[in-house]
């Protein structure tokens, strides 16, 4: 047992050091588009349920924060200023599964197969998604969401004469900071579950539940897609902390469709739930979980369809730990590169809390001293547990 606990710590630091240049590249280029990019205006270009308005939404929320809460908060204001409600759950979407930190995650642990079926899926689902709220929206449940919804001032810039001061540089290592501080714990809780999974958790378990290697054809891919978003819900976390969870996962033979449903189901875990409770009512609230676990399914299932046909149907996730993460390889120089660049980006940092500017804090309404708690626990163990591994090695 004092092995396994000394690898699974291992194991989970190895997906640590594989991620680390992408988280950092990922958020620093979200970063920079918080800093230099005004959100105010996009409202005012979304208020209407037309092609334009919710491809704006889609572009929009790509290029924004991927952190699910703070993504929570802006659509949240930008429904509070007249966005239609459904370019705003276009906009959540797209802020959470379509940004860049989380395609290079992807293909890191799964491959690119998974970066094209996120890009291509998650637009579909987001079409899917439309649809559905086009039939379905319950308008009298939106009109009273809109009305208790709080207004939020957002800042107003001309971006072209931000990005040459040094202000607005200092900025974007405030919003670097910010963004870290949203999902420090998320990610430190979804690695270390990953890593406890990949050591403790027998393959039989996952080959068990969704019943992998049967020859039941559709019917085994419907239950996938139909699982695995409420295995996702039960992680409690986001997707980013999810995608080394999904890659045991697709190693124990879930299906493509089980894998895509998988990453795509951020929204719907429940602290997302009670976020959009809060905001829009419990009747919103489970309408929006709702509406999204049926396009997941729906999204998934075509994905996985049109991969198929196609002939580029993945076999199984990247086995990126069959050998040490450890090595003198383009993740070991990578990961120093970005480290330097982190280094600078917590100098602007600095320089803007001692700029005195203020910027507002990103809504932290998904935290609780119950996560504080457990990602403290995860570190505990990590530590405890490499220290456990060393200690045999001798």
């Amino acid at each position: 047992m004092w092995e396994q606990l000394g690898q699974s710590a291992i194991t989970s630091l190895g997906f640590f050091w594989k991620a680390g240049w992408a988280f950092v590249l990922g958020y620093l280029i979200s970063s920079m588009i918080q800093a230099f990019i005004p959100q105010g205006k996009l409202a005012g270009y979304i208020g209407k349920y037309n092609v334009k308005s919710i491809g704006l939404a889609t572009l929009f929320g790509a290029i924004s924060s991927s952190c699910s809460f703070a993504a929570l908060a802006a659509g949240k204001s930008l429904f509070k200023k007249g966005a239609h409600f459904i370019a705003t759950l276009a906009f959540l979407f797209a802020s959470t599964n379509l940004v860049i930190e989380l395609g290079i995650l992807i293909y890191i642990f799964l491959g690119w197969q998974f970066v094209v079926a996120e890009i291509i899926g998650g637009i579909l689902l987001i079409i899917v998604v439309s649809v559905l709220a086009r039939i379905t929206m319950p308008k009298k449940w939106v009109q009273a969401a809109r009305e208790r919804t709080e207004d939020e001032q957002q800042e107003e810039f001309d971006w072209k004469k931000k990005i040459r001061t040094k202000e607005g540089w200092y900025q974007v290592g405030h919003e670097f900071v910010m963004n870290w501080q949203m999902v420090w714990k998320d990610i430190t809780i979804g690695f270390t579950i990953a890593g406890i999974m990949a050591t403790f958790v027998p393959e039989s378990f996952w080959e068990g539940l969704f019943m992998a290697g049967t020859d039941g054809g559709f019917w085994v891919v419907l239950e996938n897609a139909l699982i695995a978003p409420l295995a996702a819900a039960l992680t409690f976390i986001g997707s980013m902390g999810n995608i080394p969870i999904s890659t045991i996962l697709a190693s124990s033979g879930v299906t493509f469709a089980g894998i895509m449903a998988f990453i795509y189901s951020d929204l719907i875990v429940p602290p997302i739930v009670m976020v959009n409770k809060k905001y829009y009512g419990w009747k919103l609230a489970l309408y929006i979980a709702g509406i999204f676990y049926v396009s997941i399914v729906a999204t998934a299932l075509l994905i996985h369809g049109g991969f198929a046909a196609l002939g580029i149907l993945p076999e199984s996730g990247r086995q990126i730990m069959n050998e040490s993460p450890f090595q003198i390889d383009y993740t070991f120089w990578f990961n120093i590169v970005f480290a330097l660049i982190a280094l600078f980006a917590l100098w602007l940092f600095r320089q803007f809390k001692k700029s005195g500017a203020h910027a507002g804090m990103m809504s932290m309404e998904g935290d609780s001293r119950f996560k504080t708690i457990v990602t403290w626990i995860c570190i505990a163990f990590l530590a405890i547990g490499t220290l456990l591994h060393f200690v045999l090695m001798l």
